[in-house]
Parts: structure tokens; sequence; C-alpha cells
């Protein structure tokens, strides 16, 4: 069997037995310690089309439940995957394809202002009570910030905000904060709520508008706290402070010379801004086509070295940086744990297939983290070399005194 080759052609490590549409067994086993897994084929079609385009035709059939796990879990035969998925690369057909892919990703990324709003509500505008099901309390919907492992979800997302709030300098009230991709607006309304910031979120998705709106005013913040439907290019402005939070994976590489202009204008003089965004370590590629066609149609993590020169050409200094590594693999974690707690409810919104699809998004996406070299940076830049202090101790004094008073608070 033409598939079973290409597993023992590209596995260095583990094992995957495949059970073909025939009912004959396949064993693939690298001979190196690692994850197992079995799976079943029930379509003879899958014989040749997991050979021809794996990266897309494995999600696809796992959705449409014509590729089962027979043993192990859908993690598991994952985590095969994704620990040798760079082998496959050695094959020349697969090699010649991903250079293909980056030759084009240009005209995946294109994403002009009617497109990026398309492509937002793809994912965005789905029924909020899905995203209430596995997301925290604060509808969070990106990487949290663990201070300590096994901590609870709830207060890595509040850590996060807090960490972000602290890099902002949030030194005095009355500070204007651009929020760019305020999502359901959680992090608006604490640096309003924390520390008396005047506060503009926009964002692209009308389901994501109406709840912020909604929360702004139960929380009686609506006069500090404004969201709009407004794509980043139209906003216009001068703010003490800009922040962006999950956001940049929207933008695509073209667009990224008019994204880093905006901030450079909009941002006042002595302002600060900080880009929070899922990148790679492992240089520039290609967004994985099963993701770029079901989940984030329009999305690319970028590498540093794609980002950095474009920053430097667009007069912004950049005062820092952190790489956090594992921690959206904890959020992930988290997120999947709590989406199986509430299946039953997913798929009651939805169907069967839907909640394979965000199984394997979520499952996939951990271990893009884990075993890909997917990061999160956090980008803190400025116009002026003297706008934040010279040492990073301001950060953490922040979080320490903001935490001290939260705690007595309660």
């Amino acid at each position: 069997m033409l598939l079973a080759r290409l597993f023992r052609a590209f596995l260095h490590s583990g094992a995957v037995t495949v059970i073909d549409a025939h009912g004959r067994r396949h064993e693939c086993d690298s001979g190196v310690p690692g994850p197992r897994a079995a799976i079943r084929l029930h379509d003879p079609v899958l014989h040749r089309r997991l050979v021809v385009n794996p990266t897309m035709a494995v999600g696809e059939a796992y959705m449409e439940g014509t590729l089962t796990i027979e043993d192990g879990t859908l993690y598991d035969f994952l985590d095969v995957c994704t620990r040798n998925l760079e082998h496959l690369l050695d094959i020349p057909a697969y090699a010649a394809s991903n250079r293909l892919f980056i030759l084009l990703r240009w005209l995946a990324q294109f994403n002009p202002v009617g497109r990026s709003k398309k492509n937002v509500a793809h994912h965005y505008d789905l029924s909020e009570q899905l995203y209430d099901l596995f997301l925290d309390t604060d509808r969070q919907y990106s990487c949290a910030y663990f201070r300590e492992p096994g901590q609870p979800l709830e207060e890595a997302q509040q850590d996060k905000k807090r960490h972000i709030a602290a890099k902002l300098l949030m030194n005095r009230p009355g500070l204007r904060v651009l929020d760019i991709g305020c999502g359901w607006g959680g992090l608006g309304l604490y640096l309003a709520a924390e520390t008396g910031a005047r506060v503009t979120g926009i964002t692209l998705s009308e389901e994501q508008l109406k709840v912020a709106r909604e929360r702004a005013r139960r929380a009686g913040l609506a006069d500090r706290v404004n969201f709009e439907l407004c794509d980043y290019r139209n906003q216009g402005g001068n703010f003490d402070r800009i922040v962006s939070v999950g956001m940049f994976e929207h933008v695509g590489v073209p667009q990224f010379k008019d994204f880093f202009a905006k901030i450079h204008d909009l941002l006042a003089d002595d302002g600060i801004a900080l880009l929070h965004s899922i990148g790679r370590s492992d240089g520039p590629g290609t967004t994985n086509p099963w993701i770029r066609k079901y989940i984030f149609p329009g999305g690319y993590c970028p590498a540093l070295s794609e980002v950095l020169p474009v920053v430097e050409r667009s007069r912004l200094f950049v005062t820092d940086i952190e790489i956090l590594r594992l921690h959206y693999a904890e959020t992930l974690r988290a997120w999947s744990e709590r989406f199986a707690g509430n299946r039953g409810e997913v798929a009651a919104l939805y169907d069967e297939r839907f909640c394979r699809m965000w199984e394997f998004y979520l499952a996939g996406a951990e271990l893009s983290f884990r075993n890909e070299g997917q990061m999160v940076f956090q980008m803190q830049m400025a116009r002026r070399q003297d706008a934040v202090p010279l040492r990073r101790d301001y950060i953490y004094e922040w979080e320490r005194s903001t935490e001290a008073r939260s705690n007595s608070a309660a």
C-alpha cells in the first residue's frame, strides 16, 4: 500500500498502524520510542488522497468520519504526525509542493478590507454559545500567561491581561488606548476598570461587537469604552497606547507595511504599542492548508524575520520582545478539555462533523506549539527610544502591585 510506504518513509519516531478500506493492517513502526496510534480508513479513495495531499486530506477525512481512530486517541495520532512532519519535506515531491505554496502564499494572504471582514466572519461570527463552552468566562480567545504549571485557565488569562497592561505602562488615568481586534472586549474593559483608561476597541466581527458593547453597558463603562466595527486601515485619531492581541495573524505579509505605518501614525509621540501574536520560530513558511480552508482563511503566523524589517522601516523602535513558548500549548490543552466536556452541547448547536472539525483544530494547534516550533511573541514598540524605562523592572513591579490590590479588594 502506497500510504503505508509513505508513513514508513517519514516516520523517524513513534508508530502508526493503518487499517485500509479493505480491512488489511499495515504496521508502520520507526523503531524509535514515541507516540503510537492506529487509524482505520473507510473509503478506498483515501488510499490515494492521503498520499497526494496529506496535510489537507487527513483533516478532511477525520471531519467526514472516513478516517477514524482505532487505537489511541486523535491527539496520539497527530502527535506522531507532527513530530515527524519535517521529514515529509525529505521526500522530493512534497518538498517541491511546499516551495510552490510558499511562492503562492502572498495570494492566500492578500487581505483587502472587504476580504478581511469576510474572513473574520467565517470564524468569529459563529454562535456566541460555542465560545462559552470552551473559553474562560472573559472569553479571552488568545494565549494565556501561565506563571506556574497547572494554573487554572481563568487565572492564567487574568495574568495575561495584567502582563500586557504592565508592558503598556499604564501609569496614569485617562490614557487614550486603541485596541485593534478587540474581540469580545475583555482586555479593553480590564484596562478601563483597572487603570482608568479611555479605550477605543475595533473589530470586524459583528457578533463580537454586539457582545462587547453589551458588556461595557453592564459594567457601567460605556462612557469610557467605545467599541466600533472598523478596519484598522480606516481608523483615525491619536492614542497614547495601542494594543493588538491575536489579530496580527489575520493581517497577512502583503499588508504588514500598512499595518505598522498605521500604528506609527496613530501613536502619540511618547506613546507605547504592544503587539501580541502567534509566530513561528523556524523561519518563514505557509499556513497549513486545512487550517486556512476551514478555520482561519487568510491567516498566517509570521516569523520575526518577516516582521522586524517592516517595523524598522516604519520608523518605530522595538523596545522589548518576549517569546512565550509553551503558554499557548497549555491554553489549547485547557480549551480542548472544556470542549470535550461540553461536546454534546456543541453537537446540539451544530453537528458531529463540526465537533470533529474543532477537535482536530484544537488538538492540531496544541501540537503545533509542542512539536512544530509555533510560539507567541509580544513586541513592544514606541516612536521614541525613551518612551519606556531603561530596565524591565517596571513590568514586574506593576504586576505585583496590581495583583496585591486585587487580592486585598477580594
